[in-house]
């Protein structure tokens, strides 16, 4: 409980802070009150450096981003990128297939990778007295990997696994998968990141050297580099180990805008399980594609409004009031490079069911849409918003993320300081405007798991 007070109270402190003018008697006062500088550079060949100093500990953070993803790829090759940032740990010209490991583990450096949408990254954190290290490894896989056969059979097998266990053999993610794909009807934003399971077994090695011959190329990357380090030192680094490299000739990208919804789409997944299961989604912009800067904030900001802790409304008037739902939470992810969903889901409570539940949050939602939420309230959430991604900055991994998808998204990088202050523009008017025009019925598309019995499953899997 001391630790919820706590939290509150520097929430609250957090919000007055950025409400407030900050005045400086002096240039050096003046530099202390403004936020960290993010220092950029260029290179010749189109790699794009981003750094950040943070000298709390003598560590750093080295990322190098992609702009590749699920997104970039059609039909008939989805889960390609995936099955590329698997293969990028299996050996080089010049390193056998573990050596990168090794190395890294012998510079008591962590290290792993990750792909989305819209992009692919691969990060180390490590001593900054051994940051070249991290920068020599990356740059030797940015352009000299080798693509083996063998090594290939056995990584799209452990990728077809991770699939089963990830997605296949769990109802709830097998529901967020085909919720997705009929949600939107031509957006890339429809196919998973792992790849559809049909896609996996036909994908060939092939395919896997021409996505990384095709994207793969300094001026289709950024380099990210936070923690105890100066500027102009990665600076020279990074020219050092990448500078050399070429650019590539980058494939027209033609962004598919998703076709008009009109009226309201439902699934229902039938699967063996135990618990039924929810899960809605309004169409909404992002922030490259909203009509007003503001509007991104503003459904933030609502998000938050009905699942932004215990004190929001989905806990206090569904979870704890009427009890029809044993959990319920929503959110609205508008910094990628394409439109996406506000998203709710939830699990009704054993004396409820998803009928119930779903009546339930829809009336929610129509109370944002008539009455404006009360300025206490908003202050509250505003602070919360603000308070909860401040804590997470406390990293330089969650600095860096940020820095990189930014970048890579083609939003820039510039907005990771923007963000507090224009959440704390938002009024309560704004977020009834995104309310009542973007959660309305005829872009909402609603999924729901029907448990089914394991024997009745197998006695229709049978034919019984």
């Amino acid at each position: 409980m001391k630790i919820i007070v706590n939290r509150y109270l520097l929430a609250s402190l957090i919000l007055f802070s950025f409400s407030t003018n900050v005045v400086a008697n002096s240039p050096e006062e003046a530099e202390v009150a403004t936020v960290p500088k993010t220092f950029e550079k260029d290179l010749p060949n189109g790699l794009k450096v981003l750094v950040r100093q943070d000298k709390r500990a003598p560590i750093a953070v080295v990322q190098v981003w992609y702009r590749v993803g699920t997104s970039y790829e059609h039909g008939g090759i989805t889960g390609l990128s995936h099955v590329l940032e698997h293969m990028m740990f299996k050996g080089t010209k010049g390193r056998a297939s573990g050596e990168f490991e090794n190395i890294l583990a012998e510079n008591g450096a962590k290290n792993n990778a990750f792909t989305s949408q819209d992009y692919t990254a691969y990060y180390e954190v490590i001593a900054k007295d051994r940051l070249e290290v991290a920068m020599d490894l990356e740059a030797d896989r940015m352009r000299n990997l080798v693509l083996d056969e063998k090594e290939f059979a056995k990584e799209i097998e452990v990728v077809k696994e991770e699939r089963r266990w990830r997605t296949d053999d769990k109802p709830t993610s097998l529901m967020r998968e085909q919720f997705n794909a009929i949600a939107f009807l031509n957006s890339q934003r429809r196919s998973p990141v792992i790849g559809w399971m049909v896609d996996l077994e036909t994908m060939k090695l092939e395919d896997l050297r021409k996505w990384y011959e095709m994207w793969y190329a300094p001026n289709n990357a950024t380099v990210v580099v936070v923690g105890d380090v100066e500027p102009n030192d990665v600076f020279a680094m990074v020219e050092k180990h990448f500078g050399a490299f070429k650019k590539s000739e980058l494939p027209e990208v033609k962004l598919q805008t998703e076709v008009k919804q009109e009226g309201l789409r439902t699934l229902t997944l039938k699967r063996p399980a135990k618990l039924p299961s929810l899960r809605m989604g309004y169409k909404v912009p992002s922030i490259l594609s909203a009509e007003e800067k503001w509007e991104p904030y503003a459904l933030e900001v609502l998000a938050n409004i009905l699942d932004g802790g215990s004190s929001a409304r989905f806990a206090k008037k569904l979870v704890r009031g009427s009890e029809v739902a044993a959990g319920v939470s929503s959110w609205y992810n508008g910094f990628g490079r394409l439109p996406d969903l506000f998203v709710v889901s939830g699990t009704p409570s054993k004396a409820h069911d998803v009928e119930t539940l779903t009546k339930s949050i829809l009336k929610e939602i129509e109370l944002l849409k008539t009455e404006k939420v009360s300025e206490e309230e908003l202050q509250r959430v505003k602070a919360q918003v603000i308070a909860s991604e401040t804590f997470e900055r406390d990293s330089i991994e969650h600095i860096a993320t940020i820095l990189g998808s930014l970048e890579s998204t083609g939003i820039g990088h510039q907005l990771i300081d923007e963000y507090a202050p224009e959440i704390l523009k938002v009024t309560a008017e704004q977020v009834q405007q995104v309310a009542k025009k973007y959660l309305l019925e005829d872009q909402l598309t609603i999924a729901r798991l029907e448990p089914q019995e394991i024997e009745s499953a197998e006695s229709t899997a049978k034919g019984e």
